[in-house]
């Protein structure tokens, strides 16, 4: 009962009344008893002054204070520990959002490898304790730099490459498909063998966010450039050359992209993007790569747009280069005779060329790829070219437009074994043939004219566990494109009488396999490989009697190579 009278009287009154009994000790006045006595007692001291009762009256409103900030301090804590219980709750069930850039890796950005270890979560400002994040346990590579929000990784490969020929070539590590020795000639009498560490690869890639777009440069480089005179004698002092340097940006469903890459036309296993470990140019060791791939790494610009998860569109603006023929040892085309002297003024590029050609207008490639799941991509591409020449004897201008389209498809057949397709057509495109088929010939009034050429791959990869095992075919076919000069001869390619340098099919067979020894995520792989290839070269015709009507050569290679960590691995599966 006298709990429930100060539950509903409140706390207040039964203070008052407790002091108020408390107010004559608190003064020194005796109370009055009883005893029987109908007399009360006289008091021992004065009545209290009403400074003193001012006096009670201001510790109970101090009391009443306290009490006040008792309640307000119960009421704060209580609503910090029920925050804390949702801000556990919440750290131990991320929403789905947070799950997903928890578990993304630095350098997943357009349609790139997943080659860079997750980040750890940042820890808002003003959270007591930071909450552990599962992202945060992954190990990240040893070689890795972080500078502000920006993580730079090394990325790149120390090859050691034994090469065996049947013929000498003259080739070291790229093989020359179009320039393969006939028999009859001393070069095709002579083997060789040679070691380099040429391969070998150095670069790095930047991954940072900048006001929420994703930022990807990467930069690449090799020792297969200039070779001084006599790198073979003493010390092998290869020069380093450029190979990639360009930078992406993504934000949302669009990315743009500068720089030195791999051209657009270059196959890809995933998506589009231009990082190495995403494209197709085969898992043999080669320089040159495989016959009849079309690639280039070539300065430009692209767009790529990703409408969803399953489709990826994209243009590039590429640097263009009007090609008759000469890269590499291959032969030209024969030019009318006014103009074989100076190669018409340098208007084409004949393998010496450098930059003085005067290209009218960038190459432009379109591509799009479907991947309705992580084991089928399928792509469409095609492309515009433009050429342009000047005769100044009749001064007189001339142009002449070509193009081509390929179809790749990239499919994962059975869980780690792939089937591989690739097809080109092009009409003025053999400078994206690694220049084994022309892109014209020059009829007598310095008009070009487009020459037919294209190319396919078929291929197999299979992989279990450390071994992965290849096979692929390729193949080029250029097509006659011929003339009649003033004086009556034929020129252009694959006339009556022309050289038997001017190639009509180039063919390649081969199979390796690459053996990853040891592999370790903070400290890279070593691979051992193995690579077998047939080349044969049929010219257009019209060999002399008693020689040969195409050349051969076998090739063997083998090759130990330490990948650093961060760089794309071998195999996309």
């Amino acid at each position: 009962m006298f709990m429930r009278t100060i539950g509903r009287g409140g706390i207040k009154p039964f203070i008052v009344c407790a002091l108020s009994f408390a107010v004559p000790f608190a003064v020194g006045q005796t109370p009055v008893a009883s005893d029987g006595d109908s007399h009360p007692q006289p008091a021992t001291e004065a009545p209290a002054s009403s400074s003193e009762i001012e006096q009670l009256r201001q510790m109970i409103l101090q009391q009443q204070h306290q009490i006040d900030e008792l309640k307000r301090a119960a009421s704060e804590q209580k609503s910090q520990d029920a925050q804390k219980s949702q801000d556990s709750t919440a750290a131990a069930k991320p929403d789905a959002s947070a799950r997903s850039a928890s578990s993304r890796g630095v350098g997943e950005v357009a349609s790139t490898v997943p080659i860079l270890p997750p980040l750890p979560a940042v820890t808002t400002l003003g959270t007591p304790l930071p909450v552990p994040q599962a992202a945060a346990v992954v190990p990240s590579s040893p070689l890795q730099i972080h500078v502000g929000d920006a993580t730079i990784t090394p990325v790149g490969f120390m090859d050691m490459t034994n090469t065996w020929r049947s013929t000498n070539s003259g080739a070291s590590l790229a093989t020359n498909f179009g320039n393969i020795p006939y028999s009859n000639t001393t070069q095709g009498n002579l083997t060789e063998d040679r070691m380099s560490a040429q391969n070998s690869r150095l670069g790095l890639r930047v991954d940072a966010t900048v006001k929420g777009a994703h930022v990807l440069g990467y930069y690449e480089g090799d020792f297969v450039g200039f070779a001084p005179t006599n790198s073979q004698i003493t010390s092998n002092s290869m020069t380093y050359r450029l190979r990639l340097f360009w930078i992406n940006v993504r934000k949302g469903k669009w990315e743009i992209q500068g720089g030195q890459s791999w051209s657009l036309l270059v196959p890809n296993r995933k998506g589009l993007s231009a990082l190495p470990g995403d494209l197709f140019y085969g898992q043999e060791f080669d320089v040159n790569y495989l016959n009849g791939l079309t690639w280039g790494r070539i300065p430009g610009y692209r767009l790529i747009g990703h409408p969803n998860n399953k489709v990826t569109w994209g243009v590039s603006f590429e640097n263009a280069e009007q090609y008759v023929g000469g890269y590499g040892g291959a032969t030209t085309v024969t030019l009318p005779a006014a103009f074989a002297g100076n190669n018409f003024n340098n208007e084409f590029n004949n393998g010496t060329t450098n930059t003085s050609v005067p290209n009218l207008r960038p190459d432009i490639i379109g591509k799009i790829a479907f991947e309705p799941s992580s084991h089928f991509h399928i792509e469409v591409a095609g492309i515009s070219r433009t050429f342009k020449t000047y005769n100044p004897a009749t001064q007189q201008h001339f142009t002449a437009n070509g193009g081509g389209g390929s179809l790749n498809l990239n499919w994962e057949v059975v869980k780690n074994f792939r089937v591989v397709s690739n097809n080109f057509w092009s009409d003025g495109g053999g400078r994206y043939l690694f220049g084994q088929a022309p892109d014209v010939i020059v009829r007598p009034d310095g008009s070009p004219s487009p020459v037919h050429s294209g190319s396919m791959i078929q291929g197999i990869e299979a992989q279990k566990g450390n071994l992965l095992v290849y096979a692929y075919y390729g193949g080029i076919l250029i097509g006659r494109n011929t003339a009649l000069d003033a004086s009556g001869k034929q020129i252009g390619w694959g006339y009556d009488g022309a050289s038997n340098a001017q190639n009509r099919t180039v063919q390649e067979g081969t199979f390796g396999t690459v053996h990853t020894l040891w592999k370790d995520g903070k400290y890279g792989a070593l691979q051992a490989m193995f690579q077998y290839a047939y080349f044969t070269r049929s010219p257009y015709n019209f060999v002399p009697a008693g020689t040969p009507n195409n050349a051969h050569e076998h090739a063997v290679w083998f090759n130990l190579r330490y990948v650093l960590p961060g760089t794309a691995p071998t195999i996309n599966y």
